[in-house]
C-alpha cells in the first residue's frame, strides 16, 4: 500500500472497462496513484485487493475496494463537486447494463472471431452493427449524446467499447450508413479527455516511486 492518501487505481491502458473509469476519475479531477498492470504479470498487491484479478481495481485511503468499472465511475461523479454527468443517471445505469450484458459478449466473439468457430466472423460482426445502428439512432434522436446535447456518464461508459469495436476492422466500421456514432467516436478521440486518459504509463512494480494520474 502507497504511503500516500490518494486513492489507488490498477488499470490496464487498453482496457475499455478500466478506460472508462479514468475518465470519470480525470472528468471529476480527483487524484489517484495509478498502477498499471501487464496483464500476464498480475501484481500480487492486486490480486490481494480483488480476488477477480481484472482491471480496474480502486482502493480507497480507508482500505476500502471498488472492483466494478462502472461502481469507480459512480464513486467519482459523486466525489466531484460539480460534475454533469450526474444528470440522467438513472438513464445511464439502464445504457451501461445493456452494454455490459447484451453487446459486449458479442464484441468478445467479434475481436476474437478464431476463438469461437461455432459462427463465421459476419455473424458476430452483424451482432455488433444491429447494436451500433441502435445507438445511432439514439444519437440522432438526442442531439448528439446519447441521453441530450451533452455527454454523460452513458456516453463515457460505453465508447471505449465502440472504440475497441471500430478498431478491429476500422474500414468496415466507417464504411456503415452510421453517421452519427462515427461523429461521436470521432469527437471523443479528438478530446483531451481522451488523449489525458490514454497516456502510456510503463508497468508498476512495488518498489516505484507513486505515479499521481
Amino acid at each position: 500500500m502507497s504511503t500516500s492518501q490518494h486513492p489507488i487505481l490498477y488499470s490496464f491502458r487498453r482496457c475499455p472497462y478500466a478506460m472508462r473509469a479514468r475518465l470519470a476519475i480525470a472528468y471529476a479531477g480527483i487524484e489517484v496513484e495509478l498502477r498499471e498492470v501487464v496483464l500476464r504479470d498480475k501484481p500480487a498487491q492486486l490480486l490481494e485487493a480483488s480476488a477477480k484479478g481484472t482491471v480496474p481495481v480502486l482502493i480507497l485511503p480507508d482500505g476500502h475496494v471498488i472492483d466494478e468499472s462502472y461502481d469507480i465511475m459512480r464513486w467519482a461523479i459523486s466525489e466531484a463537486c460539480d460534475c454533469g454527468w450526474r444528470a440522467h443517471e438513472s438513464e445511464s445505469d439502464a445504457w451501461v447494463k445493456r452494454n455490459d450484458n447484451e453487446f459486449k459478449p458479442w464484441l468478445d466473439r467479434y475481436k476474437y472471431a478464431d476463438r469461437y468457430p461455432e459462427h463465421p466472423e459476419s455473424v458476430y460482426q452483424q451482432y455488433c452493427l444491429d447494436w451500433f445502428t441502435m445507438l445511432d439512432t439514439q444519437l440522432r434522436e438526442q442531439g448528439g449524446y446519447l441521453l441530450g446535447s451533452k455527454m454523460s456518464l452513458a456516453d463515457a461508459a460505453l465508447l471505449p467499447f465502440v472504440r475497441q469495436c471500430a478498431h478491429v476492422n476500422r474500414d468496415w466500421f466507417y464504411q456503415q450508413e452510421l453517421p452519427a456514432i462515427q461523429a461521436w467516436l470521432d469527437q471523443f478521440l479528438a478530446s483531451s479527455l481522451f488523449k489525458q486518459v490514454m497516456h502510456k504509463y510503463p508497468q508498476w512494480h512495488p518498489d516505484d516511486a507513486p505515479t499521481i494520474f
